[in-house]
């Protein structure tokens, strides 16, 4: 049976994130992560938090079943939705814009796509 740690593990690579970088989502060092990760601490509210914002299956981590939304979503589009959370508002914007373009563009009947 997976731990909670394993569980996180399997989470932060599905990401394709390392130990430090989701540490630092978190709000903790990459030491803390693995001790997350290894089961020998267990991490607070705040750092379930945020890593849920950026991304992370809390529900998952602390059950071991998958929410709803993440079994919706394909690995593709969870890891573009991690990435995008990951910006500061100004590349968010730039993102959505370029999106929109990109739909416009590929939209059915148009005659340059």
């Amino acid at each position: 049976m997976k731990t909670f740690g394993n569980r996180l593990k399997e989470e932060r690579t599905a990401l394709g994130l390392s130990q430090q970088e989701l540490g630092a989502l978190g709000g903790v060092l990459a030491n803390a992560q693995s001790k997350y990760e290894k089961g020998s601490r267990f991490p607070r509210a705040d750092y379930l938090t945020a890593i849920a914002i950026g991304g992370v299956d809390v529900l998952y981590l602390l059950t071991g079943k998958k929410s709803r939304f993440q079994e919706a979503l394909p690995d593709e589009e969870t890891q573009v939705i991690a990435n995008y959370r990951r910006l500061n508002q100004g590349d968010r914007n730039a993102i959505a814009r370029l999106a929109s373009s990109l739909a416009e563009f590929s939209a059915p009947g148009n005659s340059d796509s």
